[in-house]
């Protein structure tokens, strides 16, 4: 199983945050900050670890919050080491970006000057949401001008801080009834120079389409007119959910709006009995029932068995193509059943069903069982 993502997160963290402090603010109690922080601290979870860090600092900092958020960004600077594990670069300032979100609220112009640096060393997507919250008009206000701001990193919080379903954060409820507000900004963004901002940007209206599937359509619809290659690749990933899910909007954009006219044939589910931690090849062909060349999406959709006994599908992503008359397509896909962070797997039966064109065609069932 992959090592927790809290694991590489340890204690190391909190004491470079003192060390950085102290080494701007000497009146900091560094040693006591540290053995308060790390009291529970085992116990807790990746966010939950960034939470405990920034409650802290709020005890052994300033009570005047403006003091205290400038002492902060003093220390950015202050990094001398590695301190968190590879591949968690800038997470070195979550507890940052939680202390402007839960401390200063009430103290907007401060707390946007920090998150717009913040931003620039981890990402202040999960602070912004507060103050979108408690100052919406001011913050998308403040947002809009960011859209243009010379920084990548300034210009992709503008999309992926007012992502209506932003993993890892609460849901935006006022932007998932009514996404015009976040729509505006997505516009200033859709032919960004960089690719970092364009993904937040293709992410933030795949939200979109999970409460607005028709606002989905119609802005990708919108969008494609005398589009680059760079919006159509956002187009596409924006509408990736949509397709998943069989809308018939959004698969028509893409050019598989048509019902195919095929049959599956010669499927192999390979062990049929897979065990939890080793894995499960499916192969199958496609042929083809029309006198004309089809042009076919090709998925797979796994029903994955829950710890209570119903199951979750998951849709992997097969290959596009255009099949030709009486054509024939081979599919290959090997499933890994090892556990993850991300999925655990269960004891159970297991439906597996290929997807044409949004229509699913049942493949069959593989039962896994313990090791």
């Amino acid at each position: 199983m992959a090592e927790p993502l809290k694991n590489r997160f340890g204690a190391e963290v909190p004491r470079a945050i003192a060390r950085m402090i102290a080494a701007v603010f000497p009146r900091f109690d560094e040693k006591a900050f540290v053995r308060s922080t790390l009291a529970g601290y085992d116990d807790l979870e990746l966010m939950p670890r960034g939470w405990k860090i920034a409650h802290e600092l709020r005890r052994f900092m300033p009570d005047d919050y403006e003091k205290a958020v400038e002492i902060l960004l003093a220390s950015l600077d202050q990094q001398s080491e590695r301190t968190v594990a590879p591949g968690m670069g800038g997470f070195l300032f979550l507890p940052h970006v939680f202390f402007v979100a839960e401390y200063g609220l009430d103290h907007f112009e401060a707390s946007m000057r920090a998150q717009y640096l913040l931003t620039q060393r981890f990402t202040a997507e999960f602070s912004i949401r507060r103050y979108l919250e408690r100052h919406q008009e001011a913050t998308l206000a403040r947002l809009a001008e960011w859209a243009t701001d010379p920084s990548e990193d300034v210009r992709r919080l503008v999309s992926e801080g007012t992502r209506p379903r932003l993993p890892w954060a609460s849901r935006l409820r006022a932007f998932q009834a009514d996404p015009r507000p976040v729509l505006a900004l997505l516009e200033w963004l859709k032919d960004d120079v960089s690719l970092y901002v364009r993904r937040s940007v293709a992410n933030n209206l795949n939200d979109i389409g999970k409460d607005h599937p028709a606002v989905l359509v119609e802005t990708a619809q919108r969008w494609l007119v005398d589009a680059t290659e760079e919006r159509r690749w956002i187009v596409r990933h924006a509408l990736r959910s949509a397709v998943k899910r069989g809308e018939a909007g959004a698969l028509g954009l893409l050019g598989f709006g048509a019902a195919a006219r095929v049959s599956v044939e010669r499927v192999r589910i390979t062990p049929r009995r897979p065990a939890i931690g080793s894995a499960v090849t499916l192969t199958f062909d496609i042929a083809g029932r029309a006198v004309r060349v089809q042009r076919l999406l090709v998925d797979l959709r796994v029903h994955y068995m829950k710890a209570n006994g119903t199951t979750s599908a998951k849709v992997f992503k097969l290959r596009e193509l255009d099949l030709a008359p009486r054509g024939v397509g081979s599919f290959s896909k090997r499933l890994s059943l090892a556990q993850l962070t991300t999925r655990k797997h269960y004891a159970g039966m297991h439906r597996v069903e290929v997807l044409v064109n949004g229509r699913a065609y049942p493949l069959g069932a593989f039962q896994l069982v313990g090791k």
